[in-house]
């Protein structure tokens, strides 16, 4: 009996059906995202002429994208002569705004404001610095058809003359170099037509400064030699100071990128200002005149001085107001452009 309970097991056994293989499903496919489109219009903000057409653009297109889209058709208007903007009153919207972040449906409509022929703002600083360096240099060396014949035998040049045109040379000399291999501009170019008053400021004081100090009958400063060697002193540290900060803004950004940083004070001690002030490159450029104005007692450079620190309070304002709206913990202690006044 147990030989064949055995036997009756085995065939049971083997009648079994044999467990099936686990196999794995294949995953479903995900379904691809759908693109959604747009279809951009661009509208002439002044007589609200249709100009352009775009359809399918893509949704991470760029407003220098669409810009880049709309010179091709209108060739005489390159890109950075563009201004678009969602409403005609508006403020212009910025190369880098992504067309599906901006307040618009599928069907975006821009206004197009033509800003006029352009110019680079490196061309720019460099009219602006190498006209004064000339310029000052034609009345050091007493061209003739600058001073009265009547002057070409009076005593020569007074060694504060010759110092003050080593002084101005230096000064533009280093605007030009930093112009070519410090700055970093963020917006690249300017309307050209403010070239010319731009270029008519920095010109016309030039010829106005060196008029009166290269003049023969130039009076040295009243204290002498010591107040020349302190105005020098402040001169050249002032001159040092915009110097670092220039590198230090530099170094702040990378190349081609506009995203902007809080700057901080580094290892080197010129840097320490901006412990209290926004913009410290205007600081110790305002500084340097002062300085210039001291060694030479010059009436037209002591109003230059001001007119220059009016202006740069200006910009240094505007800069610490927009540091200020765009960095939460921006540091409250600074100043715009003088530590704990302005």
């Amino acid at each position: 009996m147990d030989a064949l309970a055995l036997e009756a097991k085995a065939g049971k056994a083997d009648a079994a059906p044999a467990p099936a293989l686990a196999t794995k499903r294949p995953k479903p496919q995900k379904k691809a995202k759908r693109i959604v489109y747009f279809e951009v219009e661009i509208v002439d903000a002044k007589t609200k002429e249709k100009l352009l057409l775009l359809d399918k653009v893509e949704p991470t297109a760029s407003i220098l994208d669409i810009k880049s889209m709309f010179h091709k058709s209108n060739p005489q208007w390159y890109p950075a002569r563009q201004s678009l903007c969602l409403d005609p009153k508006a403020k212009s919207l910025k190369d880098e705004d992504v067309i599906q972040n901006l307040p618009v449906g599928t069907t975006a409509t821009f206004y197009f404001k033509d800003l006029g022929a352009q110019i680079a703002w490196g061309t720019v600083f460099l009219l602006e610095c190498v006209g004064p360096l000339l310029i000052y240099l034609m009345f050091f060396f007493r061209l003739p058809f600058i001073y009265s014949p009547r002057y070409d035998f009076t005593t020569p040049k007074h060694w504060v003359v010759h110092l003050a045109c080593a002084c101005h040379t230096f000064h533009y000399a280093k605007r030009i170099l930093e112009t070519m291999f410090v700055h970093r501009f963020s917006t690249g170019t300017m309307p050209l037509r403010n070239i010319f008053k731009n270029c008519s400021y920095y010109w016309f004081f030039a010829a106005w400064m060196a008029y009166y100090i290269n003049h023969p009958l130039y009076t040295p400063p009243m204290y002498g030699e010591q107040q020349v060697k302190t105005a020098l002193m402040i001169f050249l540290f002032c001159q040092l100071g915009n110097f670092s900060i220039h590198i230090a803004l530099r170094n702040l950004k990378q190349p081609g990128s506009k995203v902007k940083k809080i700057p901080y004070p580094s290892k080197n001690p010129f840097t320490w200002i901006f412990w209290v002030v926004s913009c410290p490159n205007y600081t110790y450029e305002c500084g340097s005149w002062v300085g210039f104005t001291v060694m030479t007692q010059c009436l037209p450079v002591a109003f230059f001085t001001i007119v220059g620190f009016i202006q740069m309070a200006v910009w240094a304002r505007g800069k610490h107001r927009g540091y200020l709206k765009e960095f939460r913990d921006y540091p409250t202690l600074r100043s715009s452009i003088l530590p704990f006044i302005l």
